[in-house]
């Protein structure tokens, strides 16, 4: 027998033990719930025996189930490559690759993502003679979500949806779904519903994943949807070891298809479920646990936790009355200030949450003011990027030639003269042969006489006639294997893009060029790690991966949406906008329907993440829509007991919940905003190894010229700088990949 539950509460060893059957883990926030999962699968193939081959484990994102991964290697020493921990929609796409042949697609079938499904709807519109001012794309592919989200596939019988046919929006669901089998290609949705389809239809091919998949275990179980619960239900029905980890009381994403029920139904749908809990918090001060415990336990739509820890009593939790939204965001700037300078809190160690991503402006103002770095999580990912998704486009067609939507994307980018004029010809010819775009366009670059219903200038056929046999290159040299890197660098080259963007040689263009750059990085890392990949294997790992690029932070103070903070965790927090109409939002006020539960589970959410101090704020008047309102605090704030609060107004300071004044008026947390000085705030830090690119430093950018050196953090291949620019423009590179040089 192994040591691998030394360490572990009694409940989270009831958790890893009870390996037959079906079990559901209830996990309160900051329980050990990881800890206790990847135990639980280490214990399988350790003191089990069970080979890494009998195992699933499907969890939400790319990062958590490499995480997964490295901790159960480290735990058993084992070999794991077998073994499969994994998202949904990862999973599903290698079973659809596996089985290509029953589904009609190639196993090199393309992913679309939002920007590329929301490109097809408009033309499936268009043909209709549909405008995006009549019909915005992204109605009906709301619909398409919904229909994905309950598993529904075109055709299928047995379901409980009501669907109507002859609704229009149903007619753009199949022809969009024709459109993209036509393109070997498939959406997001689409993998997952794809799979239930062909276990639906093929029942062999189901019971082989069954026999193989002995064990399945979900994390995140309240995130999923009822899809995911008919593809997970399916899979463990042969041998019903199936282990749920999760918890109800932070389902925060019902708008994204989560459905609730599939936890709080787990005993009603799997009768000899055994229901484990795990209480004992390990994050968080008693005060903020005990607090938020009373705030959830208001909810109706919960299976019931009772929440403790052996953590110190901790502070108060601070709620802050600000007379506007304004001086709500200079007191928390100055509370920062205040942190960093008096106690040499680091930023890294500080959070702002609000409930909607347009709090941030405001907040973002304050921060500046008074030079505070910050960083903002959620904005535009590098792969959404115009000139990453042109080059992106690039190398899908090379990959999967039918792919009609990355070929429209790039056919005259950059330009080549063939406008849309002539590439609706060319779409029109396509679906009227039953062909891929491309499979139309080399048809017609033969023998242009043969389609002399096509008008085409010469300009244009000359321009058609390079392109095709560019790309014919391309699709050649990887059909031969050649590096991702070399077929990139030729793709970036030889179709024009890279002198285009040099010879704008505008800001604009600067940046795009050094996107480019980092995607080039990006192949190349992947090459080093995956040596024997090809460009297929890039593209999906990009396509599945929403986390491929992390956001390297020199000690900013984080900015999120609450609904971004699941799962972090913060020695310091601030939630903002603790109003009526704001946080719970007037939208789940309005529609009920369980929606104010839900608003109450993402405040547990919100106070959860803080380990040591936790700052709720709130303004009596606040622009909304441009108007000014006056919406008074949060309900949930008066849900906390008054035993765990310090109430601080303008006036005052007391304890309790509700409005105060104080006679006491010698409480400086209201001072004027503008009596602190602009002056960045100077953090001390422990003495650390000389870097390459000192600060004050002058040094030399291979695409940007000469620079001076801000700001750098790390040594090493972990060396980060901030450099500004002759011109004045400051930017962030991390040293490994930037072209840098110190200048004499």
């Amino acid at each position: 027998m192994s040591n691998l539950l030394e360490g572990l509460n009694s409940q989270q060893k009831a958790a890893v033990e009870s390996i037959d059957g079906p079990v559901m883990v209830l996990a309160g926030a900051g329980s050990g719930k990881t800890k206790t999962l990847v135990t639980r699968i280490a214990y399988l193939m350790d003191d089990m025996q069970v080979s890494p081959f009998r195992i699933l484990a499907l969890t939400f994102s790319n990062k958590a189930a490499r995480e997964m991964r490295e901790r159960i290697s480290q735990m058993t020493g084992l070999d794991i490559g077998a073994l499969q921990v994994t998202t949904f929609h990862a999973f599903c796409a290698r079973v659809l690759r596996q089985e290509a042949d029953f589904i009609g697609l190639s196993r090199s079938f393309t992913i679309y993502d939002g920007t590329e499904s929301k490109a097809l709807m408009k033309q499936v519109l268009g043909r209709r003679g549909i405008g995006p001012k009549e019909l915005n794309p992204k109605d009906v592919l709301y619909y398409i979500e919904q229909l994905h989200h309950n598993g529904y596939w075109p055709g299928r019988k047995d379901h409980d949806l009501d669907i109507d046919e002859s609704d229009p929006f149903y007619s753009y669901f199949l022809e969009y779904t024709e459109e993209l089998h036509r393109a070997n290609a498939t959406d997001f949705g689409g993998l997952i519903t794809g799979v239930l389809e062909l276990f639906s239809k093929y029942p062999d091919v189901l019971k082989r994943y069954q026999d193989r998949f002995r064990y399945l275990l979900v994390d995140e179980y309240q995130d999923t949807n009822r899809c995911q619960f008919d593809l997970v239900t399916l899979l463990a029905s042969q041998h019903s070891n199936l282990c749920v980890v999760g918890d109800e009381d932070q389902s925060i994403y019902s708008w994204r298809g989560a459905d609730i029920r599939n936890i709080l139904d787990f005993e009603e749908n799997f009768p000899k479920a055994k229901i484990l809990r795990l209480e004992q918090n390990y994050r968080s001060s008693k005060n903020i646990i005990e607090a938020a415990s009373h705030v959830i336990a208001r909810n109706t739509q919960r299976k019931g936790k009772t929440m403790w820890t052996d953590n110190a009593d901790g502070e108060s939790i601070r709620v802050i009355e600000n007379e506007s939204d304004k001086k709500e965001a200079e007191w928390i700037a100055k509370e920062i200030v205040r942190l960093a300078r008096s106690e040499s809190i680091p930023y890294t160690d500080m959070a702002i949450f609000y409930r909607a991503n347009s709090q941030s402006r405001i907040i973002e103002d304050a921060l500046r003011q008074i030079n505070i770095r910050y960083r903002v999580i959620g904005g535009i990912k590098f792969y959404e990027r115009k000139e990453v998704k042109d080059l992106m486009a690039y190398l899908k067609l090379v990959v999967n030639p039918k792919d009609s939507l990355s070929l429209s994307r790039i056919i005259n980018v950059p330009v080549r003269g063939i406008g849309a004029t002539s590439l609706r010809k060319l779409e029109d010819e396509a679906v009227r042969s039953g062909k891929s775009l491309w499979e139309a366009l080399e048809s017609l670059v033969v023998d242009f006489s043969a389609f002399s219903h096509i008008r085409i200038t010469a300009k244009v056929k000359s321009s058609l006639t390079t392109f095709v046999s560019f790309v014919q290159e391309l699709i050649a040299l990887n059909e031969q294997k050649a590096k991702p890197s070399d077929l990139f660098e030729r793709a970036l080259h030889e179709s024009g893009y890279w002198d285009s963007l040099k010879a704008a040689k505008d800001h604009e263009s600067l940046a795009r060029m050094e996107n480019i750059q980092e995607l080039g990085n990006a192949i190349a890392q992947f090459e080093g790690d995956h040596p024997q990949a090809g460009l297929g294997e890039f593209l999906e790992s990009v396509t599945l991966d929403t986390t491929t690029e992390e956001s390297d932070s020199l000690g900013d103070v984080s900015l999120m949406t609450v609904h971004g903070a699941k799962g972090l965790e913060f020695g310091h927090v601030f939630v903002t906008g603790c109003e009526e109409n704001v946080f719970p939002s007037w939208r789940s006020l309005e529609d009920g329907s369980g929606a104010d539960e839900e608003e109450r589970r993402l405040f547990y959410v919100a106070m959860t993440r803080a380990m040591k101090r936790l700052y709720l704020t709130f303004a009596r008047g606040r622009m909304l829509f441009g108007q000014l309102k006056f919406n008074g605090p949060s309900r949930f704030l008066l849900e906390i007991p008054k035993d765990y609060l310090q109430w601080v107004s303008p006036k005052g300071v007391a304890k309790g919940n509700g409005f105060f004044n104080s006679s006491s008026n010698d409480n400086d947390d209201f001072d004027d905003f503008n009596d602190f000085d602009d002056e960045p705030v100077i953090q001390v830090a422990a003495p650390k190894p000389s870097s390459k690119f000192p600060k004050g430093s002058r040094i030399s950018h291979g695409l940007y010229g000469e620079g001076q050196v801000l700001d750098s953090e790390g040594v090493g291949v972990d060396e980060i700088v901030v450099i500004k620019f002759i011109d004045g423009t400051r930017k962030k590179f991390k040293v490994k990949f930037a072209p840098l040089s110190l200048v004499n």
